[in-house]
């Protein structure tokens, strides 16, 4: 069985209270347990895991390394600002999607550099809590077509 990390950055933990114009009223609750549900459908296995502190990203990142086999992640501003997680992507080489709730390119400026999809091997953005879904679904068919020996 696939073994995936669903990691989300600074800020997801107040989905449903911050800016729902722009980020829906969903919850990080609801759009883990949609995740979940696919993930069943999938026969993959999840792991959630958010923090407002980047450190604490870098540490999921890295324990991530022989046990899950890609992650699914949605940085939130640290997108824009942190080497420290691309480059612990990178040192895992585990196969990461990024995904967005907005579209990044659509908006302000300083959002549309992301330092994440240069080691990523998706970016998905704009689809609401969709993106999470989509991200999923493409990593998992990125996974099932890479040979065994290569996914551990």
């Amino acid at each position: 069985m696939l073994n995936i990390l669903v990691l989300n950055g600074p800020n997801l933990n107040m989905l449903g209270k911050r800016e729902p114009k722009i980020y829906g009223s969903q919850t990080l609750e609801d759009i883990n347990s949609e995740l979940a549900q696919v993930a069943e459908i999938l026969g993959v296995a999840l792991v959630f895991f958010q923090s407002n502190h980047e450190g604490a990203l870098v540490d999921a990142v890295q324990a991530a390394l022989n046990v899950q086999q890609g992650i699914l992640i949605n940085p939130g501003a640290y997108t824009h600002t942190s080497v420290a997680i691309r480059d612990a992507i990178a040192a895992v080489a585990l196969p990461t999607v990024e995904v967005h709730l907005s579209n990044i390119h659509q908006r302000e400026g300083f959002r549309h550099r992301s330092y994440i999809a240069p080691v990523a091997i998706g970016q998905i953005s704009g689809f609401g809590s969709d993106s999470y879904r989509l991200g999923l679904e493409g990593l998992v068919k990125y996974l099932q077509k890479m040979k065994p020996d290569k996914r551990s």
